[in-house]
């Protein structure tokens, strides 16, 4: 499940960081969920009805994921960690894209986007809501969180069917933005992200994660946004994930006026 964001990263930042589209990234080592936890976890699938990100859901009406992720979903599957397991008619629904208005590309930040459900999920065993941070809320250093997908568990390999998790420790930001600015990188982390596993460690998350979230005990405190290079068994530069705590305020007046457009 390690750098499960690959995929999602724009072309100048494809040479430093190996990613394809945060669509492709995996959950290193990985271990599966048990289907009676993390069921606010959200597969987002394409027209073929093929995974592409991962999200959560926060209200009976909206999910939250990566904004690099927006091109190909166009429904979202709940219910289930069994992706083999898909009763169309019950589980997926189909859904309406919202970019966060600053965004333009995973290497800028604002990595961060709700899809609107165009029929509200009912609430049960298999699907419930995960908590967000309250604005403003600074996760501390060393906080061992965990991460869930989809994803590739090689470098070299296919989406997997059962939803996996890691546990991944929060890295301190400074300490983040100096390891991404150090040669051969030479990256300036953008604004408002998180920083957990992927670095000195064999935990992180891949290709196909995208958008799923960094979960700090009941709270979802980031969404899956990027890593570097393509080798998600030898980890290099932290993984990187956006600060939800930064977008609440965004997120409250989405919900509020339950349109992007509005």
């Amino acid at each position: 499940m390690m750098h499960p964001l690959r995929k999602c990263l724009p072309l100048y930042l494809l040479i430093c960081l190996g990613l394809h589209h945060a669509l492709s990234a995996r959950i290193i080592p990985c271990q599966k969920v048990p289907e009676n936890q993390m069921q606010h976890m959200v597969s987002l699938q394409n027209d073929a009805g093929k995974h592409v990100c991962g999200g959560f859901l926060i209200r009976e009406d909206y999910v939250l994921t990566a904004a690099h992720c927006a091109d190909q979903p166009t429904s979202v599957v709940l219910g289930t960690h069994n992706l083999r397991k898909v009763d169309n008619n019950a589980m997926r629904i189909r859904v309406e894209p919202c970019k966060h208005p600053l965004y333009t590309n995973v290497g800028s930040g604002h990595d961060i986007m709700l899809l609107k459900l165009l029929k509200t999920a009912t609430l049960g065993k298999t699907v419930q809501l995960v908590q967000l941070p309250q604005s403003g809320f600074n996760i501390k250093d060393n906080t061992k969180c965990r991460v869930a997908g989809w994803g590739y568990t090689t470098t070299v390999g296919q989406p997997v069917d059962e939803l996996q998790a890691t546990d991944v420790n929060v890295i301190n930001l400074e300490t983040c933005k100096k390891i991404w600015w150090e040669k051969p990188y030479s990256f300036k982390l953008p604004a408002n992200v998180i920083c957990a596993g992927g670095y000195g460690t064999t935990h992180g998350f891949c290709r196909g994660d995208s958008g799923g979230p960094l979960v700090c005990g009941d709270t979802a405190v980031g969404v899956v946004s990027f890593n570097c290079h393509g080798n998600c068994d030898y980890p290099n530069v932290p993984n990187v994930y956006t600060d939800v705590s930064k977008y609440v305020p965004w997120i409250r007046k989405i919900l509020a006026q339950r349109s992007c457009y509005a």
